[in-house]
């Protein structure tokens, strides 16, 4: 299968070329808040985004996003030439949600202290920068339904203020499957997180990653290799939900992305 080299939220771009006197970046002027950009260089350039190095394949692949609240501009360094992308704001909606247990909302001390442990292990397995290009192929919709939480929204749980949204809620009935949006292999998996219920991590390769929350049941295990396509558990609501749906989430590293942006599911 083609490889697709894509910037989100902007244009699909030419598959950048290289030649014995210049080598030529495939990257965009610009990108949206939460989007994703795969670019290309030429092979074995140096890549820095924000004074930062970043994973570059053999094939000259390498990938960054903006996260919700990113300003800009990005600077991304290309083998010695420097690129400024401006960042498209956008309007984050206010989401209030009523009728959650109120000791999901404000947990008591001990509880507070489990969901910090649970959340510092979700974090550790993002952070990993396999040279696996997965992603590179395109995503598809884990599961079909409508989408009852966007991105970036901010939600107010009985009346109290909380983060904004980091991913995608699907609305669909308890127990439908949920497939593999992209091959990966499985970074973290339990079933009874008190946030999130059943939480399972697939990790696309370069920092990048998809976060599935509330699952009903978990069919994969933590080393194991999925394709696209592959039943990886079933929705439900466990942890804090009111409804079963899918909570579809994707970052790079620590950055939390939008996955309705990615290439293949616009």
């Amino acid at each position: 299968m083609r490889k697709i080299v894509i910037a989100i939220a902007t244009c699909l771009l030419s598959t950048a070329t290289a030649t014995t006197s210049a080598a030529v970046t495939d990257l965009p002027s610009s990108l949206s808040q939460g989007g994703l950009v795969i670019g290309h260089a030429a092979p074995g350039s140096r890549v820095t985004v924000g004074g930062k190095p970043v994973h570059i394949g053999a094939d000259g692949i390498f990938v960054f996003g903006a996260g919700r609240d990113e300003q800009g501009p990005i600077e991304v360094v290309v083998g010695g030439v420097r690129h400024s992308l401006s960042v498209t704001p956008r309007d984050w909606p206010i989401e209030r949600v009523e009728g959650v247990p109120p000791k999901t909302v404000n947990p008591p001390p001990d509880v507070a202290a489990r969901i910090q442990r649970e959340q510092a292990e979700v974090v550790a397995a993002r952070d990993r920068d396999d040279a696996r290009e997965d992603f590179a192929h395109g995503f598809i919709w884990p599961v079909t339904g409508r989408i009852s939480g966007r991105f970036g929204n901010q939600r107010i749980y009985n009346g109290d203020p909380k983060a904004p949204h980091s991913g995608m809620d699907i609305a669909v009935p308890q127990g439908t499957p949920v497939k593999a949006p992209a091959d990966g292999i499985i970074t973290f998996a339990k079933p009874d997180l008190y946030l999130t219920g059943g939480t399972v991590l697939l990790d696309h390769g370069f920092g990048l990653s998809s976060n599935f929350l509330h699952l009903s049941r978990i069919d994969v295990k933590v080393g194991q290799h999925v394709h696209q396509g592959e039943v990886i558990g079933a929705a439900g609501m466990t942890g804090r939900a009111t409804g079963p749906h899918v909570h579809w989430g994707f970052n790079w590293f620590g950055v939390r992305l939008d996955p309705l942006l990615l290439p293949g599911i616009q």
